[in-house]
């Protein structure tokens, strides 16, 4: 019996090695060409057309001159003032709020707070043009906050206007970009060791000095992973800055769509979208590294 046994085991394992083999052997090359010609087809082909593109002026030849006009554009440093200051606002907003938020989901009891929980994973599914009308429905010019004012008061306007300014676009990427901090947070605190909690608790610790030395120490790895995730989200957000109709904001995606679809420049339009994809990949990159570190 034992000589089958161990007869079974030695013919798995020749079995193992035999399929470990072939994919280890000359044919993993061919095994990788199909993702990799999809890769190259539908995304380094066109990156790579943006960025011919964007050395290609129109009077002809190759050139970095596009790069020189872009950049001492007004435009252009006002666009990428306005996407950095709120990027950064809008994470800085989101983590603020998404620490709270979980911290009462994950330590206040209160009916409904597994269905909320489980909400936050739904909401991560909507886009983000979705809560953009959401929110114009209820602070529009014509939404119903203004309405109630207009008939309670009878005045022939509302006072709420702020969606279509920078604040209004602040609301609205922190409303949407909110949970995406939450759910690192959320399990983050799942694996929270609650006899700390207790321990300090009984040692006559109050809530604001748990949360300062004891939680908020085992959540930093979280809030940098869905900090830095929220920061690259909103460096390329477009449909919320567009669904708020507030004009006054470029941010460097409208940018690219005012200069390409509106007045045509190409080149220009590619030379901003290089430096939006720049940006874009080395915060992606140090998203990664804090990812790794974390465990996500």
């Amino acid at each position: 019996m034992a000589s089958a046994v161990a007869g079974d085991v030695s013919a798995g394992a020749s079995g193992s090695r035999l399929v470990r083999n072939r994919w280890t052997g000359p044919s993993k090359f061919l095994w990788a060409l199909p993702p990799v010609a999809v890769l190259a087809l539908v995304f380094l082909y066109p990156l790579a057309l943006v960025v011919q593109q964007s050395v290609s002026p129109d009077e002809g030849g190759t050139s970095l001159a596009p790069y020189g006009d872009v950049f001492a554009s007004a435009s252009f440093r006002s666009a990428l003032t306005t996407t950095v200051w709120l990027a950064v606002g809008s994470t800085v907003g989101c983590l603020v709020l998404g620490f709270v938020l979980a911290l009462v989901i994950a330590f206040v009891p209160f009916p409904g707070g597994r269905a909320v929980a489980r909400f936050i994973d739904v909401f991560l599914s909507f886009p983000s043009f979705l809560i953009t009308l959401a929110l114009l429905f209820i602070y529009g010019t014509v939404g119903m906050a203004n309405g109630v004012w207009t008939d309670v008061t009878g005045a022939a306007d509302g006072p709420f206007h702020f969606l279509t300014t920078p604040w209004g676009v602040l609301l609205a990427e922190i409303t949407y970009f909110t949970p995406f901090v939450m759910r690192p947070l959320l399990a983050a605190f799942s694996q929270l060791d609650t006899a700390q909690l207790e321990v300090a608790s009984s040692l006559g610790a109050k809530p604001a000095r748990i949360v300062r030395q004891v939680i908020l120490p085992e959540a930093l790895p979280a809030l940098a992973a869905g900090g830095s995730l929220v920061l690259v989200m909103c460096l390329n957000e477009f449909g919320i800055v567009l669904f708020t109709g507030a004009k006054g904001v470029t941010t460097l995606p409208m940018l690219v769509y005012g200069k390409a679809i509106l007045e045509s420049d190409y080149p220009a339009a590619c030379v901003v979208a290089v430096v939006n994809i720049a940006i874009s990949v080395g915060l992606y990159s140090l998203y990664r590294m804090v990812s790794r570190r974390v465990g996500a």
